[in-house]
């Protein structure tokens, strides 16, 4: 089987969608899901355009990883400037990325309209950029920017520009579909002949789908002899997005023949895109190919009674394959497998313990059903096994909380002075304890009055941070009525998890989701010391 190099290219591409953002914490998870995943290549972004950018890039070395490298991404020197005076390619160099990836012109009209310089200077940008980060030791791959427009206006410039990045020692040459309206028929023709011109050469494909054809112009650009394929998560991106770096490779290594991560990861492609979804606080499209809830739904009838003797007629792949499951509109049906798995990469061994994995199981399709998600939630969903398993004691106990938000003279839609204030009661073991502690929110408060209860019991408590918060509303439909789910992210010295809570109150879902997070630290810290 011939490998097809995976470039992912969320973290940078994506985030430019409508709607889209990470917090750092986001980025430096999803860096590690798709590491595990089996990514080769993850794209961060700009390495000096904003404080976010500057601090990834700097903590992202320091993660553990074991087979995906992080390219930073910039552009070519500027018209005039020579690359080792150029700032843009000294920040790239300092970003301490293994890969650098650069943008440059391949379209003459952008060359004289956009850069407003001449074709010979743009030529001398590119070679002489990739010349210098190749001479710093970093692998090079070269995007040129509307190539396949550049290639049809004027096919013998086009190639000079690939051509200079090539004798300048690109690693990777990726022919850049930028305005997302070519077909595929057009991606095909043109990447046979760049393949020719250039036979040695590794060549990449970046698609956007403002046709609605980007996986398939990805595809086709592989048929032809591409050896890279960058996209993202989902498809998100730009305008109406990228190329969904998932149904890429689930149709390459079921399909067509290729490898990308291999069979076994494939079996996640599933959980990333749950994961990556979630972290932008936001739901996989139910209808999204192969990893959509409804990928492999069947309604009644013809199709429900066919499907149990020849699932084949209405099902293009297994759904296990890629994660998934088959799914009975009235009744789901079990996913023991997963959770076997899941539950013992979180430590549980559940094998041979049929009664109780289906106890759990349907706890879990309870849970969701009422707005629950556990694909980022390990911290809740390891408290949510342990109590099936009569493994939870509680650190504390609740009696009750209140909440009090304060905030004084009104000055519109700047205001900034509102203060919370929480006042909890709780119990350790059988000592009674009253906390009151304040926050510029109300979560703040919370987390702060309950750390002031337990600090003296669990002096731990004083090592976890509370570094991220989603909220989302399940059903806007409803208004106020509506439920809501509370995602919290925490941190300590050895790593990140995340809890979920959920009610028709944001305040008890997110001392729910606190809650847990809490009592999953603590857990964490006495098995580290056990």
């Amino acid at each position: 089987m011939s490998k097809i190099q995976t470039y992912d290219c969320t973290l940078r591409d994506g985030e430019q969608g409508e709607g889209i953002s990470f917090s750092l914490e986001d980025k430096l998870r999803i860096v590690q899901r798709l590491d595990s995943f089996g990514i080769d290549i993850v794209e961060g972004g700009f390495p000096a355009s904003n404080p976010k950018d500057i601090a990834f890039f700097q903590q992202v070395r320091t993660l553990p990883l074991k087979h995906a490298r992080v390219a930073a991404f910039g552009s070519t020197c500027k018209k005039g400037i020579a690359a080792e005076e150029d700032q843009g390619l000294a920040d790239l160099l300092a970003s301490e990325a293994s890969v650098v990836t650069i943008v440059g012109k391949s379209w003459d009209a952008q060359v004289t309209k956009a850069l407003c310089t001449t074709l010979k200077e743009n030529l001398r940008m590119i070679a002489d950029s990739v010349s210098f980060l190749k001479k710093a030791g970093r692998e090079v791959v070269f995007d040129a920017e509307h190539f396949f427009d550049g290639y049809k206006a004027n096919p013998h410039y086009a190639m000079d520009c690939l051509r200079a990045a090539v004798e300048a020692g690109a690693d990777t040459i990726a022919l850049c579909e930028t305005n997302g309206g070519a077909l595929p028929h057009e991606i095909e023709s043109a990447l046979r002949d760049v393949v020719l011109t250039f036979p040695e050469q590794r060549i990449g494909i970046h698609c956007h789908n403002d046709s609605g054809c980007a996986v398939a112009n990805a595809l086709a650009a592989v048929r032809a002899g591409a050896q890279q394929v960058q996209g993202t998560i989902g498809g998100m991106g730009e305008r109406v997005g990228n190329t969904d770096l998932l149904t890429v490779i689930a149709n390459l290594e079921l399909k067509m023949g290729y490898t990308c991560v291999g069979a076994e990861n494939l079996r996640q492609l599933t959980r990333v895109a749950q994961f990556v979804a979630e972290s932008c606080n936001m739901s996989v499209w139910k209808h999204q190919p192969y990893v959509g809830a409804s990928a492999f739904a069947h309604k009644g009838g013809l199709h429900a009674s066919a499907i149990s003797r020849f699932p084949q007629a209405y099902e293009h792949i297994t759904p296990a394959a890629v994660g998934n499951e088959q799914r009975m509109l009235v009744s789901g049906l079990a996913g023991k497998a997963t959770l076997l798995a899941k539950a013992k990469s979180l430590g549980f061994n559940l094998e041979g313990q049929e009664e109780k994995l289906q106890e759990i199981l349907d706890d879990i399709k309870r849970r969701e059903q009422e707005g629950y998600a556990y694909e980022v939630a390990d911290g809740s969903l390891v408290m949510l096994i342990k109590h099936h398993l009569g493994q939870q004691t509680p650190h504390f106990t609740l009696e009750s909380f209140r909440v009090i938000v304060d905030d004084h003279e009104d000055t519109g839609a700047f205001a900034k002075d509102a203060m919370s204030e929480a006042t909890i009661k709780i119990h350790v073991g059988d000592m009674r304890f009253v906390a009151t502690g304040e926050g510029v929110g109300p979560v703040g408060a919370l987390d702060n009055a309950l750390r002031m209860a337990i600090t003296e019991f669990y002096p731990e408590v004083a090592g976890m941070e509370l570094v991220d918060y989603k909220v989302r509303i399940l059903d806007e439909s409803v208004g106020t009525s509506s439920i809501t789910r509370v995602v919290i992210t925490t941190r300590d010295a050895k790593g990140t998890w995340g809890t979920v809570g959920v009610s028709e109150n944001i305040i008890e879902a997110s001392w729910n989701a606190l809650v847990d997070s809490i009592e999953y630290g603590l857990m964490r810290s006495a098995e580290a010391h056990a």
